[in-house]
């Protein structure tokens, strides 16, 4: 039994979150190399833990003996009185030792009545010997749901609310999300009666003179007709991930060289352009036989196109040949830039709803938000707090779940399609494997080179050593001095397994066997959960507010002939305006290399955060100096922009 003797000071502090603070009671237990205390009551002179605030008082644990070296705790909150059962946030406890030093146990998270949570030193730990059976698992080993057959696992909850405390957004963020969301339809009420007045998308322009709603800047609505911004969005858009250079037509796709001559150089040929790799097809064959609502009791069409596009002498990117439908036939012509202005121009709208309902399903919720989920459900259940892996990987996971829980069925089950045609998560090779590795002005892939750190020469003296790459590998290092250490770690192998199994990415390893291995795939973890979704989820009202730009949807079917369209055709085929432009973007983010837990404690891991920081700050001022030389700015991927996690 502990009594008078060796005395151990607690301090606790509570999250900065509203309604982060409880009133009930707080027990903890101390446990070191040499022996346990008894679970003892906490102290605050306060009356409570508030939020945002650190316990004051005689907050003691008293032991007969030295504990020694102190290796985890064991925090339980319990009902007091007359006080309601609530949630309570814990950012960390630290204890002072008899000796005078102070040991950290970082929490950060929503721990309910009468749950007891194990938090471990702060120190990383690579699979602590000795110390697996007092490890309290984060969450329930059966809590992985089978959702739908054939897409990745994910967390077993039916709804938002019914998610583990641990993990449910805190009541701060589903607030700012709300009201985020609330803001916006205000503006959608107070402009309802102008749309009512002016029926047709040319009209909303008249909606953007009120001061109901500001529309993204002008460049979009100017120039979206035409051909060279069309073919640069496929490279700086909101989905820069289906575009590929070509070397051989599909045989489905029977474009001729008659057909595009007179849109190539001079002395020229469809042949020879080619060879010299100045084609680039994107092909939206998954989108085929996809099925279609019916929106206002009006049938919505899809179009599963080809878009052949070609690289000029002023390295312009323009679409020369667009195909709606993958089967050729007299039926499905095939549109070129000679045809009449509203038969192009329509082509190119079918071309950019396939692209938005692509960008949707697969670039946005698949190989984001999904896979995101895989990774983070992986972490919290075979990583403990005090794993390396899992303190760099925090953030990047961070309010992952919330979204998940509100999917239907039918949108999971119009996603299977796309799980068959992963491309590579890892940035370089996606690059390499789409023949992108030379063509200019696609900042896409030079910002997210420069983040994931491979050496991007921009002149004879000059190299950008991309940030995110570099960093992991330094605490990968630090932690892992040999593959042999990476071979022994069993928590690591149990996590990668994990992902293999739950997430169906066959193309991942099963296990790890070097070093370099697991610097490649959680810099690729990263990456996903932040600066790639960035890339294809900050864009989305820049590009697609301006609806004729990015038309989510066709209410006609589509052309089989030329010479057909008119102008009203096309203001038939757009989706209604009351439901296009009901479309609101919210956001809570936290800048990519900012770690607002306090997860790191040793040196040699803050130093590398700190060095991390300094050259992002660095990246973004060189990306905002470009920029700024630019008509049309790519900001998706300066760091000042890119969130920590997928959190809308």
């Amino acid at each position: 039994m502990c009594c008078s003797g060796e005395v151990y000071q607690v301090h606790v502090t509570t999250g900065d979150v509203l309604y982060a603070g409880t009133m009930n009671n707080v027990l903890i237990k101390l446990v070191g190399t040499d022996g346990e205390s008894d679970q003892t009551l906490l102290y605050n002179k306060k009356g409570g833990f508030y939020q945002g605030s650190v316990s004051e008082g005689n907050s003691s644990v008293k032991c007969p003996v030295s504990l020694g070296k102190l290796v985890l705790i064991e925090v339980e909150k319990q009902k007091y009185s007359i006080f309601p059962e609530d949630d309570w946030f814990c950012s960390k406890i630290a204890v002072t030792t008899p000796d005078g030093d102070s040991v950290s146990f970082p929490c950060y998270r929503w721990l309910w009545d009468r749950e007891k949570v194990v938090l471990m030193e702060s120190t990383g730990i690579c699979s602590p010997p000795g110390l697996s059976t007092m490890q309290v698992p984060y969450l329930s080993p059966t809590r992985w749901s089978v959702y739908m057959e054939g897409i990745p696992q994910c967390l077993k909850a039916d709804s938002p609310t019914s998610l583990p405390a641990a993990v449910r957004f805190s009541f701060k963020k589903s607030t700012e999300f709300a009201f985020n969301n609330s803001y916006g339809l205000v503006f959608w009420t107070k402009f309802q009666s102008v749309i009512a007045k002016n029926v047709h998308h040319e009209h909303i322009l008249v909606v953007g003179e009120h001061n109901y709603l500001q529309f993204p800047d002008s460049y979009v609505q100017e120039h979206w007709k035409e051909d060279a911004f069309f073919g640069y969005q496929f490279l700086n858009g909101v989905n820069p991930m289906v575009i590929k250079r070509c070397s051989k037509l599909p045989r489905n796709f029977p474009v001729t060289d008659d057909m595009v001559r007179p849109f190539l150089e001079p002395g020229t040929c469809l042949a020879a352009e080619l060879q010299r790799g100045n084609i680039f097809l994107c092909d939206y064959k998954i989108l085929e036989g996809l099925p279609t609502n019916a929106i206002n009791q009006k049938q919505q069409y899809q179009a599963a196109p080809l878009c052949l596009l070609y690289k000029n002498a002023e390295d312009k990117l323009l679409p020369i040949a667009i195909q709606l439908n993958q089967q050729p036939g007299d039926l499905n012509p095939i549109f070129l830039p000679s045809d009449c202005e509203h038969d192009w121009l329509l082509a190119k709208m079918c071309v950019r709803s396939a692209e938005f309902c692509e960008h949707q399903l697969n670039s946005h919720l698949l190989r984001a938000h999904l896979l995101a989920e895989v990774f983070a459900m992986a972490t919290l259940r075979t990583l403990p707090m005090v794993h390396p892996l899992y303190k760099v990987q925090n953030e990047s996971i961070y309010l992952t779940f919330f979204s998940k829980a509100t999917y239907s069925a039918e949108l999971l089950t119009i996603i299977c399609p796309f799980i068959q045609l992963a491309p590579s998560a890892c940035l370089p090779e996606n690059i390499s494997a789409r023949g992108l590795e030379s063509v200019p002005n696609f900042y896409y892939r030079d910002d997210g080179l420069r983040l994931w750190n491979i050496i991007n020469k921009c002149g004879p003296d000059t190299a950008y050593f991309m940030l995110l790459f570099r960093f992991v590998q330094g605490i990968v290092c630090h932690y892992y001095s040999s593959d042999m250490e990476v071979q022994k770690d069993s928590e690591l192998q149990s996590w990668i397994r994990e992902i293999f199994v739950h997430g169906f990415l066959e193309r991942i390893p099963q296990s790890f066997s070097k070093v370099e291995e697991v610097v490649k795939f959680v810099t690729m973890v990263i990456f996903t959960g932040s600066a790639q979704h960035a890339a294809v989820n900050s864009g989305q009202f820049d590009f697609g507010a301006w609806i004729p730009n990015n038309p989510f949807t066709m209410q006609r079917p589509l052309p089989t002939a030329k010479g057909n369209t008119s102008q009203n055709t096309i203001l038939q085929t757009l989706p209604d305006i009351n439901i296009s432009v009901q479309g609101i973007v919210s956001q809570f983010q936290v800048a990519l290399g900012v770690y607002p837990e306090e997860y790191f404690t040793e040196s040699v891991p803050c130093k590398l955060i700190k060095k991390m920081q300094r050259k992002l700050k660095g990246l973004s001022e060189e990306i905002k100096e470009r920029n700024a030389e630019l008509k049309l700015p790519y900001p998706y991927l300066c760091p000042e922009e890119v969130e920590n996690s997928v959190a809308i």
